[in-house]
């Protein structure tokens, strides 16, 4: 299957345009999380444009981090069921676009969740957040949540994660996704070498 902008959606490839990247995002409406639509109760785009405008609100000044709300979950879309796998097929696909900070928080949603699972006991998951938890490597040990907080990307990272958690809500209006193209537009030129 191909995805507009040459995305193969069975062996995602790097998004090579902020076009090839809005394409993959807006056909994020009406595709979920898991297959059978039994997981979280919002579209991936839905999410994705949640999670990026709670991350706007609280931190107004650090778009990547913005942007990388809104692409971070994409990899349901790329490789659907990979559950365990989401956050690095997500990255991979936006890391040559997008940056290597935005790549990496991506990548780090997954980490960050299992952190906060560890430390925060008032942490409220979704029911498939705590579904996936499991396959996702479980709750930190104490040494891995020391070793995570060492992490340059660690603060932004779990403020990813918050957004995340905060972006499941059915109904609830944000800004749509041509806000975002400039945003984006803006990140992917000062990634550019």
């Amino acid at each position: 299957m191909r995805q507009p902008g040459g995305m193969n959606l069975n062996h995602p490839v790097p998004i090579d345009s902020v076009d090839g990247l809005m394409s993959l995002l807006a056909d994020c409406e009406d595709a979920w999380d898991t297959p059978d639509r039994s997981g979280d109760p919002v579209d991936i785009l839905d999410h994705g444009l949640q999670v990026a405008a709670v991350l706007a609100a609280r931190h107004p000044g650090d778009e990547e981090l913005q942007v990388a709300g809104l692409v971070h979950d994409i990899g349901h879309r790329l490789q659907p069921g990979d559950e365990a796998g989401h956050g690095e097929h997500s990255a991979a696909a936006v890391a040559t676009l997008l940056g290597q900070r935005v790549a990496r928080l991506v990548a780090l949603h997954i980490p960050a969740k299992r952190y906060l699972a560890a430390t925060d006991p008032d942490l409220a998951l979704s029911p498939e957040s705590v579904r996936t938890l499991g396959c996702q490597g479980g709750v930190m040990t104490p040494q891995e949540a020391a070793a995570f907080e060492t992490d340059p990307d660690f603060a932004a990272a779990v403020a990813l994660r918050r957004a995340d958690d905060a972006g499941k809500v059915v109904g609830l209006r944000v800004p749509g996704l041509d806000r975002w193209r400039p945003v984006v537009s803006a990140v992917a030129a000062a990634a550019r070498p």
